[in-house]
C-alpha cells in the first residue's frame, strides 16, 4: 500500500485535526488512530466508526461488570467518534444520515449512563421542529443556562465536553442543533433561509419558561457566533453572550469544504443563492445592538477568522459590557488551548449569570 495520503484524507485531517478531535470529547489514541487509519486509506467514515463501535463494546462490557463510570466515559467516547465519521460527508447523503441517526441514538443511550439529568428537547418552529439536549447540573436547579451551538459542522453532541464543564460550575447548557445543523436539518429540513434570531430564541423560550434553569446566556461558535450574537441583540431576555471565531459578514470562503458545507445548509447547491444568504444574515453593528455582558474569544492562528472580522460584535455592544480574549497561536475557535478556553469562557457566564439575577 502506498504511504503517500490522498488528498481526501489530507483534506478531511485538516478540516478536522487532532486538536479539535480532543476538544470535542474523543480519545487520544482514538484520534491518533483516525489519523493513521486514514493517511493508509481507509475512509474516514469506516474508521471512525470501527472505532466508535469499540467504544460501545467496551461501554458494554462496562455496565454488565457494574462499572458505570466507565461504561459512561466509553460512551461518551463512542458519540465523538460517531459526531466525527459522519463529518466525512458534507452534503445530506443517505450515509451520513445513518450515521448521524446512531449518534443520536447513542446520545439518547447515555441519557440513562449520565451522572447529569440530560433531556432531548425538541421545539416547534416553521412547521418542523427544532432539536436539541438539555444538561443539567447533577443538583437540577441551575444557576443559569448556557444555549451552546457551533457552525456548519460542529453540532450538538461536540460540545459535551463544555457542557459537563458547564455543570460543574453549577450551569445547565442547552446543547442547540439550530437551523442548518444536525437533525434539525438532517431530519426536519430546516436550513438557514429562515429568521436565524427567531429560531434561537425559541431555545431562549425554553429557557426562562423554566424557573429551575435560571437566566438563560449564549455561546455561539465559528459561524454559530454570528448568530449568537444576532439573538442577543434581537432579545433582551440573554443575559450573557460568547462569540467564539465568527464572521459578522459571512462570505463563501475559498475552500471546498466551507462551500460544501454552507450549500448543504441551505439545502441549495445555487452558490449565489448561497452568498445572497450570507448578506442577509450579515451583523451590522449600527443595527444591531448587544446590551448584555459580550465576551469575545478569537484565536491568532485562525486560517478563516482576523480579528477584524470579528471587530463588529465588539461595536455593538458599550465598552463597558464588552471583552476581548485572544490566544495568539490559537487555531479557529482555539482547539489547541480548549481546556484553558473552556474554563475561562465557563467561569465568565458562571459570573454573569449570577450577577443577572
Amino acid at each position: 500500500m502506498s504511504t503517500e495520503i490522498s488528498a481526501a484524507a489530507q483534506a478531511l485531517q485538516r478540516a478536522m485535526p487532532v486538536t479539535r478531535l480532543l476538544d470535542c470529547g474523543m480519545d487520544y489514541a482514538d484520534a491518533i488512530a483516525l489519523h493513521a487509519r486514514t493517511a493508509q486509506g481507509e475512509p474516514w467514515d469506516m474508521a471512525a466508526e470501527a472505532l466508535a463501535e469499540a467504544q460501545f463494546a467496551r461501554a458494554g462490557q462496562a455496565e454488565r461488570a457494574g462499572h458505570p463510570v466507565t461504561a459512561r466515559d466509553a460512551q461518551e467516547k463512542a458519540i465523538a467518534c460517531l459526531l466525527f465519521a459522519q463529518m466525512a460527508y458534507n452534503d445530506d447523503t443517505p450515509r451520513k444520515r445513518q450515521l448521524y441517526a446512531r449518534l443520536s441514538a447513542a446520545t439518547r443511550r447515555l441519557a440513562g449512563l449520565s451522572e447529569l439529568p440530560v433531556e432531548r428537547v425538541e421545539l416547534p418552529f416553521n412547521g418542523a421542529r427544532l432539536i436539541g439536549w438539555l444538561v443539567r447540573p447533577a443538583a437540577r436547579a441551575a444557576r443559569g443556562t448556557v444555549i451552546v451551538f457551533g457552525g456548519q459542522s460542529g453540532w450538538g453532541m461536540a460540545y459535551w465536553p463544555i457542557a459537563r464543564q458547564l455543570a460543574a460550575r453549577g450551569l445547565a447548557t442547552l446543547l442547540a442543533e439550530g437551523p442548518g445543523q444536525g437533525e434539525t436539518r438532517l431530519e426536519q429540513r430546516i436550513h438557514v433561509d429562515v429568521d436565524m434570531a427567531a429560531a434561537y430564541r425559541c431555545f431562549v423560550d425554553r429557557v426562562v419558561g423554566d424557573p429551575s434553569l435560571g437566566r438563560a446566556g449564549i455561546w455561539g461558535n465559528s459561524v454559530g457566533g454570528l448568530w449568537a450574537a444576532s439573538t442577543a441583540a434581537a432579545d433582551p431576555r440573554i443575559a450573557a453572550c460568547c462569540v467564539n471565531g465568527a464572521l459578522a459578514a459571512p462570505s463563501l470562503l475559498p475552500f471546498r469544504t466551507f462551500v460544501e458545507q454552507a450549500a448543504a445548509m441551505l439545502g441549495s447547491a445555487d452558490l449565489d443563492a448561497v452568498a445572497a444568504n450570507f448578506v442577509r444574515m450579515r451583523f451590522d453593528a449600527r443595527r444591531d445592538r448587544i446590551g448584555c455582558p459580550l465576551l469575545v474569544i478569537h484565536g491568532g492562528a485562525d486560517p478563516l477568522i482576523k480579528l477584524a472580522d470579528q471587530q463588529p460584535f465588539l461595536d455593538a455592544a458599550p465598552p463597558a459590557l464588552g471583552t476581548l480574549k485572544v490566544w495568539e497561536d490559537g487555531e479557529h475557535t482555539i482547539y489547541n488551548h480548549a481546556a484553558e478556553r473552556t474554563a475561562f469562557v465557563c467561569d465568565w457566564f458562571a459570573d454573569r449569570l449570577d450577577q443577572a439575577g
